[in-house]
């Protein structure tokens, strides 16, 4: 069943990028600067889930992944796409290149961090395995340094203070050997999550997707992977 991805489809602008550090055309100390248009399109509440980048800052392609990975920052994601592709649109289709080469039959990404687009952004339960399993076996050391981080800073409030924030990850803490990957939530979607968990030298990835709560993915997750190590 082909659904809107949310912000799972940043699993693949992440999956990208690690591609490109592994074949040495990008480098985690390598810097790009937010754009002031791109900024002003991603920061406040209508932009949704935020690293908090500011206008003119310069930011290393490390911090971006963190910020796109943990925080899941819809700034970060528009800001690194830029900074590979040159435009967000010349990025997606990296991204739809790469779903094909990955064998993602049902998959097409028209934006870097999954923002409602008319339905030109969409997946399936299999692909986003493929793509999960792909990261994970493809950049196994990348996966391990930027996935399981449990919170991350960036970026300061109106009054100075630093923004501390957690992986919404469900799983992290709760599922042992929990380590990846992506939650996901927009209206239309729902609130998803494409999660992985490796015990006893056997690793699963699970998807789950449609449900109407943020504790009803949690509930959901931790039931779906305990129940998948138990099997």
């Amino acid at each position: 069943i082909r659904m809107p991805p949310a912000s799972m489809a940043k699993m693949m602008t992440t999956h990208l990028a690690f591609r490109l550090i592994q074949q040495g055309q990008l480098r985690l100390d390598q810097k790009f600067t937010v754009k002031p248009e791109t900024w002003a399109k991603w920061h406040g509440p209508q932009a949704g889930s935020t690293m908090f980048l500011s206008a003119g800052e310069q930011v290393s392609v490390e911090n971006l992944l963190h910020g796109i990975v943990t925080l899941s920052g819809n700034d970060a994601c528009v800001v690194l796409a830029e900074g590979v592709a040159g435009t967000e649109h010349a990025f997606t289709e990296l991204m739809n290149a790469e779903a094909a080469r990955l064998g993602m039959r049902d998959s097409q990404f028209g934006t870097s961090n999954g923002w409602p687009d008319e339905g030109r952004t969409y997946v399936t339960a299999r692909d986003l395995v493929i793509l999960a399993r792909a990261t994970i076996e493809q950049t196994p050391e990348l996966y391990k340094r930027c996935y399981s981080t449990r919170s991350f800073t960036w970026g300061r409030t109106m009054g100075g203070d630093a923004i501390r924030q957690d992986n919404r990850n469900p799983i992290l803490g709760r599922i042992e050997g929990a380590d990846g990957l992506k939650t996901g939530h927009t209206k239309e979607a729902g609130y998803g999550f494409t999660g992985s968990a490796i015990q006893n030298g056997r690793r699963l990835v699970a998807v789950v997707a449609g449900l109407d709560s943020f504790n009803g993915r949690i509930e959901e997750s931790v039931r779906f992977m305990d129940w998948g190590f138990k099997a």
